[in-house]
């Protein structure tokens, strides 16, 4: 299939001071539509071999950093700045990139992002920020090469399964963050939407938010869902959106109105998603997970 010559961190021109930075990688122009069976099987594997071989090297330096896990955190940012970009790159679909200036890696913050597809994981370690600790489910381990990398990397797994313990392993995050200066991006839905719709918020991004007082920096995946179908291995030619929102700042927030805040972020990307995406109206009125 004929495609656009690829076009790399290109930087959109500013209409003015006040225009958001964009920057869009992949092809320069995308006609949406499924891929062919050889090229779809093709670009897999590719992707594979690419996170494998940046998986092999960047471990060779984890475990030259074994005493310190926030060093093997930082070691991991800069791995998935390259394993995540380049899987991203290998999936064929263009991705614009906007406002990269509410993501400044000097101020401590907690990144929350909806999740719609397994090539979230590749834009979330391809976005996240110098010293930010990820924290996915416990599952990720069994992904291969990424999944054993983000494990020795330092960054947080945990079991949705058992509520207790998740909430005590974020509880530990949250000393071990404030300690080394370090930033946190989680997906607070808690697992990936079967139709790329918004889900409830679990609450354990925002205790971490309520118990550090980061600012919380929304960041919003418009059509990976499309990308990379959930639970298939079929990839789609399309445009990928991954919007940074202003901050959104919780030094006021109290544990008696958590659950309010908690309403108003997640009305903040019932706003910003397009409308394949948002929730059903039936769905709108419960933006709260019944688990923590």
């Amino acid at each position: 299939m004929a495609e656009a010559a690829p076009v790399l961190d290109t930087q959109a021109r500013e209409a003015s001071g006040s225009a958001p930075r964009v920057r869009v990688i992949g092809p320069a122009h995308v006609v949406d539509g499924p891929m062919g069976f050889v090229e779809n099987w093709t670009r897999l594997f590719l992707g594979t071999v690419w996170v494998g071989l940046c998986s092999v090297f960047f471990v060779l330096v984890l475990f030259l950093c074994l005493p310190s896990r926030a060093t093997r955190i930082k070691v991991g940012n800069i791995y998935g700045s390259w394993a995540g970009r380049g899987a991203a790159w290998l999936s064929g679909s263009r991705y614009v990139i906007k406002g990269e200036q509410y993501a400044d890696y000097k101020r401590q913050t907690v990144y929350v992002c909806n999740h719609t597809s397994m090539l979230d994981i590749f834009l979330g370690i391809w976005m996240s920020q110098w010293g930010t600790c990820g924290v996915a489910k416990k599952e990720v381990v069994f992904y291969p090469f990424f999944g054993q990398f983000f494990w020795l990397a330092g960054h947080l797994t945990i079991d949705r399964g058992n509520n207790a313990r998740a909430v005590a392993a974020l509880k530990k995050l949250v000393e071990f963050v404030g300690k080394h200066r370090l930033s946190i991006y989680i997906w607070p839905e808690g697992t990936r939407s079967r139709d790329g719709r918004l889900l409830p918020f679990k609450r354990g991004a925002f205790h971490m938010a309520l118990e550090t007082k980061f600012p919380i920096v929304p960041v919003v995946l418009r059509g990976s869902h499309r990308a990379w179908a959930n639970h298939t291995f079929r990839l789609y030619r399309t445009t990928v959106e991954i919007e940074f929102l202003p901050p959104i700042e919780t030094a006021h927030w109290t544990r008696e109105n958590l659950d309010a805040h908690i309403a108003e972020v997640h009305d903040v990307y019932v706003r910003a998603l397009p409308a394949d995406q948002r929730p059903l109206p039936q769905e709108q009125s419960t933006p709260l997970a019944a688990a923590a």
